[in-house]
């Protein structure tokens, strides 16, 4: 675990948008911020993505998108999966 920077996992319909398992940014960021930038550098169809997709933070469900987030952290993007 770097403490300067964040570790962004994909998982499903996200791995596929943005065409990687995942990718390491600097800290120092929010989930509204981070998201940002990853629409930035792989477009629309992740920024569709994004939208509705719910995030963990190091395993925690992570509701306050504004909320700083810890350097060193590890986000899971997690799309709506369908069936059941």
């Amino acid at each position: 675990m770097d403490p300067t920077h964040l570790t962004v996992r994909y998982f499903a319909g996200a791995r596929a948008a943005a065409g990687r398992t995942e990718e390491v940014l600097p800290a120092g960021r929010s989930l509204d911020d981070l998201s940002a930038e990853l629409t930035q550098r792989h477009g629309d169809r992740l920024a569709a993505v994004l939208r509705v997709a719910s995030f963990l933070v190091d395993g925690v469900t992570c509701h306050d998108r504004r909320a700083p987030l810890p350097a060193g952290a590890t986000i899971d993007v997690l799309p709506p999966f369908a069936g059941g």
